[in-house]
């Protein structure tokens, strides 16, 4: 078969003015960058505000392996195949980071079959949004260290600033770092770091947002850190916010793409699953759904990240309710969560996996089984697709098949989008336009006036498993500061490793029995949520010893060759 890259370059691509024509949009309403990708304008809201809405599909997954299960792809593929059984659908998804495509993982542009084309433009620069994200966190940055500088009239301590520098590649050598040396006339010497620019808070607002003006406020309430009274000091005290607004009047329009079947695709804003929720943006599902029957989105890592503040802060501040969740598994995966295999990036999978195992299988559902109570308990139908393998066999496939249904599982389908396009995908979409009708009745998982304490004990012991929460004195000093600043009713952002249910990620499976440790707890109070991290988190990854961005070039012709 044919490399990802190869495949898409070889892509039978529309014009985008001519997608966008079949979506329903008018030629004002888009805005050309070249041939085949276009920003929308927001003013299709108000054309449309009165229009129903289509029906609302979250693409999440079990705990996936290091490599990933396939969730992208799904994504992509059950739009195209929604298409090819004859239904409008629309698929919205994240722009990915510059520090995976050069790192380990690569692009998040699908693959095989299922991928967004122009595959090179969507996997690097795209329209620049997240550098647009990257200036405006910058210019903050540069603000506070001015301010400091020039007499400091705010009375900031500097060693409760917390507003970090980013950039957009993996680089640890930038974590932790000292500015200001070289003398008075460059500033004033204090410790900081850089995060990715994708783990920047303003890159979590520009997800959440719902028009230019809530982002203005949004930026506003940025908490760069606190006076020596302990006043919390934002963006707006630094009259910083307006300018950071007006750096992001582009960004915040979605970019619309094609999938290699011509099917219309949203791509819009990248924030972490971990530290952040993990989702592309509102705005983009907001049109998507006011312009197609089914709209497919998808939440960053397993159903225990990126699901779970999909539905509690995506859901809360777009108003929008879902009416199915597909989980992602792979028989592979399941295999790996039974603890006798393990999944190292860059290293072959152990051959003993890739043969049929149901002892191995069987223990390792226990976390697919987990993750299906998880979707249920939002009261929405949950259809798991099953993305095969060339070496997973009937038996295998049937296992699976039976747990899920056994579990509570709406139903079970197998996924071939990969190696077959939306054509693999019929039977997933069939099944999902039938659950999308099944009654359901969604709800959050817990109400906002809960103490913050209530909030994290909720997600730990029924998302996660934990059977008790300890908090460390910095997470109990931060809880009764934020609590006294008026902060307990904002949601709920867990910041835990996405490769086990608990914090840990050498706990595969289906953890019972642990306690869930809480470090600290951050703020993000423009985006809306609070962050308790459960153990270390790192917001600057670091580059393998052979980077993905060895293989990227161009060849004799100039074209991009390397990428995946």
């Amino acid at each position: 078969m044919l490399s990802d890259l190869a495949i898409a370059q070889n892509a039978a691509m529309e014009p985008i003015q001519k997608i966008a024509e079949t979506m329903g949009l008018r030629e004002e309403e888009i805005e050309l960058y070249g041939k085949y990708k276009a920003k929308v304008s927001l003013d299709v809201l108000e054309r449309l505000k009165t229009k129903s809405l289509g029906k609302y599909i979250d693409v999440t997954a079990i705990t996936p392996t290091p490599l990933g299960e396939g969730k992208t792809v799904t994504t992509i593929g059950l739009s195209m195949a929604l298409n090819k059984i004859g239904k409008k659908s629309i698929v919205c998804i994240r722009q990915p980071s510059l520090g995976p495509v050069f790192g380990i993982k690569g692009g998040a542009a699908g693959g095989g079959y299922a991928q967004v084309v122009p595959m090179e433009d969507f996997n690097l620069h795209l329209t620049g949004d997240t550098h647009a994200v990257a200036i405006a966190h910058n210019l903050l940055a540069a603000f506070i260290d001015n301010h400091l500088f020039h007499g400091n009239k705010l009375n900031i301590d500097p060693f409760t600033i917390s507003w970090p520098r980013v950039v957009d590649v993996s680089d640890r050598a930038l974590r932790h770092i000292v500015i200001g040396l070289g003398g008075k006339d460059n500033g004033i010497p204090r410790e900081t770091g850089f995060d990715i620019a994708v783990a920047s808070e303003v890159m979590a607002i520009l997800a959440l947002t719902t028009d230019l003006f809530d982002l203005r406020k949004r930026l506003g309430r940025i908490v760069v850190g606190y006076t020596k009274d302990k006043r919390p000091i934002t963006a707006e005290d630094l009259q910083c916010a307006g300018a950071m607004t007006v750096l992001l009047r582009e960004a915040i329009k979605p970019n619309l793409l094609q999938t290699l079947e011509n099917t219309p695709c949203f791509v819009h804003a990248g924030p972490f699953a971990n530290i952040a929720h993990g989702n592309s943006s509102i705005i983009a599902d907001q049109i998507a759904l006011r312009l197609s029957e089914y709209v497919v989105t998808e939440s960053g890592f397993g159903a225990d990240c990126g699901m779970e503040k999909f539905m509690n802060i995506k859901c809360r501040y777009s108003g929008l309710q879902p009416d199915c969740i597909v989980m992602v598994c792979s028989i592979r995966a399941l295999k790996m969560h039974s603890g006798k295999y393990k999944v190292v990036p860059g290293k072959p999978l152990d051959a003993e996996m890739l043969k049929e195992d149901l002892e191995a299988l069987i223990k390792g559902s226990e976390n697919l089984v987990k993750q299906i109570e998880n979707a249920r308990l939002f009261g929405v139908p949950v259809v798991v697709a099953i993305n095969v393998f060339s070496t997973d066999t009937e038996r295998e496939i049937e296992t699976v098949h039976r747990i899920a249904l056994d579990s509570g599982a709406f139903a079970a389908e197998v996924s071939e989008v990969w190696a077959k396009g939306g054509d693999g995908g019929r039977a997933l979409a069939e099944t999902v336009v039938r659950a999308c009708d099944e009654p359901h009745h969604f709800q959050f998982l817990y109400p906002l006036d809960l103490p913050i304490k209530e909030k994290i004990e909720i997600i730990a012991t029924k998302i996660y498993g934990a059977e008790k929460v300890v908090y460390e004195n910095s997470a109990e000093d931060k809880i009764k500061q934020f609590t006294d600043l008026g902060w307990a009713h904002l949601s709920i952002c867990m910041a835990k490793t996405h490769l086990s249910l608990s914090h840990d990620p050498k706990l595969k499976g289906r953890p019972r029995g642990f306690t869930l440790p809480i470090k600290d707890i951050r703020p993000s109070i423009g985006a809306g949520f609070l962050y308790p991290l459960c153990g270390e988190m790192r917001t600057m990854p670091g580059l393998p010893s052979e980077p993905a961005g060895n293989r990227v070039d161009i060849d004799a012709t100039g074209k991009i060759i390397g990428l995946f």
